[in-house]
């Protein structure tokens, strides 16, 4: 499912991280936002090598999810390892 372009632009044009995350908690709710924040979480954790089941049980999550992330990880072309080797 692609995000409306519109709400990327809108997203894209907030400068002030108060400002950004005011937006964010007007439009999301808080098990969205809780949501979003888990997967950055293990995504970082997975980048820095620690491995599916530890993240598992840091955050009492599913294997499942944490393997979408993985697989996210090995893709040459992701963005989110673009981002997390800067």
């Amino acid at each position: 499912m692609a995000i409306d372009p519109e709400l990327l632009d809108v997203i894209s044009s907030i400068n002030d991280l108060d400002e950004l995350n005011l937006f964010f908690n007007e439009i999301f709710t808080p098990a969205e936002l809780d949501d979003i924040s888990l997967r950055w979480k293990l995504l970082k954790d997975l980048h820095k090598g620690m491995t599916q089941r530890k993240i598992s049980e840091k955050y009492g999550i599913s294997l499942c999810k944490i393997t979408r992330g993985s697989k996210v990880l090995k893709e040459e072309s992701s963005v989110v390892l673009k981002v997390l080797n800067r």
